[in-house]
């Protein structure tokens, strides 16, 4: 029996759901122990939970979106233990982060179903649209950094909400019956990804990019940007009045006298009890995003030579340079210790950087020789375009930054591999059939999961032995080593003393 295209779209995304959840959702409140940034933003998390003002480099959702958990579960006796300090340290033995952790790692689940929904956008097939959706759900660094009470998930479900949404706009012409409405949850997409974190605001460049569909449709055009800028204007004002209105107690311990670097008429304000005032709210606003470059000054460069340099240059990123050992402890019973190293899946980032250089090139193709005609092209543009414009904005930091600042760039490689992969009709003189682009794919897909598999006892936390960790370092840029192995410093080894 053949089923329908509907039936079809149906299996895949539900295969997708269940896949999805056993990688990212399923017993992520383990391990019992904080990681990487868990520490700062489960801190952050308690003081709105308890009323405590505070200021943070990052814009407030994703550690709203922490507190709400543990709000919602209440797993904890206690959840003031770390309002008097930014950085939460020495947890009681029964502490629980199934709260915390649980709508990061629930929009990192989501963003599955999102990523599904883009890929069948762009190519209509279901099959292809699950096995594409592959590079996401058992992409190992993602998967690890995702499973915690850190801001990514929230930033890329933002991310995702806002291409999926601009994909229908786009490729209906904004003709579809529910225009507005996708203008909205586009808008609405924005607000999550610039109220996550500052580096969102990247997006702004995709709604730009409706302007080729929109040349004869300005008036429609415009209504519909208007649609976008209200919604995205009035969620992420509501998400820092959010903010303002929970933070009312000066807690004395935290830095100048628990002020931070609020302004004269912020302190009043706190002082007065009045940080609900809506009037109030420019002021502090103001004060808030002034934070983000006073913290920055204070960040170290990146120093490669430096011992415990966590750190890569954007240029090491593509290819998974370099991993971080997140945690890390003796296992008892074993020869062997327990990691959860923030560590790529190799077939999976190299296969998307391989599709961005190789979209470059037919891009280019296209523009000089009016013979090579793209499906797609505006698309395939606009998602290798963010992709570039995201790198030069990383490329002219000084600060020091880590592997995970690729998540997003990678989400867009994702998607120009697929459009990559819609636009081979042929390989030299011979014509590629839809089937046998569809054994292909799925050929890769299983080493998709074989990529996964070999690295999945770095994401999980799950015992392994020092000559494996050490067979595993594939590439020397990873950095990738066992925790009492030596580390032989392949960075750079010449100019470190």
């Amino acid at each position: 029996m053949k089923l329908s295209p509907r039936a079809l779209y149906w299996i895949g995304f539900s295969f997708v759901f269940i896949a999805s959840y056993f990688t990212y959702m399923h017993n992520y409140m383990n391990p019992q122990g904080f990681f990487w940034d868990e520490n700062y933003h489960i801190a952050s998390a308690q003081k709105y939970l308890h009323g405590v003002y505070f200021m943070e480099p990052h814009p407030p959702l994703g550690k709203l979106m922490i507190a709400a958990g543990e709000a919602m579960f209440q797993a904890n006796e206690n959840s003031d233990q770390f309002i008097a300090t930014d950085y939460a340290r020495n947890p009681d033995s029964n502490f629980s982060f199934i709260g915390y952790r649980f709508f990061p790692t629930l929009f990192a689940w989501l963003n599955a179903l999102l990523f599904f929904q883009i890929f069948y956008s762009i190519t209509r097939n279901s099959v292809w649209s699950v096995l594409l959706s592959f590079l996401y759900v058992f992409d190992n660094a993602l998967i690890v950094h995702q499973r915690s009470a850190m801001l990514e998930s929230t930033l890329q479900f933002g991310v995702l909400l806002m291409i999926c949404t601009w994909l229908t706009l786009y490729i209906s012409k904004l003709k579809h019956v529910s225009a507005f409405t996708l203008a909205t949850l586009c808008g609405l997409g924005f607000a999550i990804a610039l109220g996550t974190k500052a580096n969102g605001l990247i997006m702004i460049l995709l709604w730009g990019a409706l302007l080729p569909v929109a040349i004869k449709q300005w008036r429609k055009y415009i209504a519909l940007s208007a649609a976008f800028f209200i919604t995205f204007g009035l969620v992420y004002c509501g998400i820092w009045y959010t903010h303002f209105a929970l933070g009312t107690q000066v807690m004395p311990q935290l830095p100048d006298g628990g002020y931070y670097k609020a302004s004269r008429e912020y302190k009043e304000y706190l002082d007065e009890g009045t940080t609900r005032n809506p009037l109030h709210f420019a002021t502090m606003l103001n004060d808030s995003l002034d934070f983000l470059p006073h913290y920055a000054r204070g960040v170290p460069k990146l120093d490669l030579c430096k011992e415990g340099e966590n750190g890569s240059p954007w240029f090491y990123w593509p290819v998974g340079g370099r991993s971080i050992n997140y945690r890390w402890a003796k296992f008892a019973t074993l020869d062997a210790y327990q990691y959860l190293y923030l560590q790529s899946n190799p077939v999976v980032w190299l296969s998307v950087f391989i599709a961005v250089i190789i979209s470059i090139g037919i891009l280019f193709s296209s523009f000089t020789m009016s013979r090579n005609k793209l499906q797609n092209p505006w698309l395939l543009c606009t998602f290798t375009g963010l992709y570039i414009a995201y790198m030069i904005v990383m490329a002219r930091i000084d600060r020091v930054m880590y592997l995970y600042h690729y998540f997003i760039p990678l989400l867009f490689a994702f998607i120009v591999f697929a459009l990559v992969f819609t636009e081979i009709t042929h390989i030299y003189k011979w014509t590629v059939r839809k089937e046998y682009k569809t054994y292909a794919l799925m050929a890769f897909a299983g080493c998709v999961i074989l990529g996964y598999q070999y690295y999945r006892p770095l994401s999980y936390y799950e015992p392994i032995r020092d000559e494996a960790v050490q067979q595993k370092a594939l590439l020397p840029v990873w950095d990738l080593h066992c925790a009492r192995c030596k580390n032989e410093r392949y960075l750079h080894p010449n100019t470190c003393s």
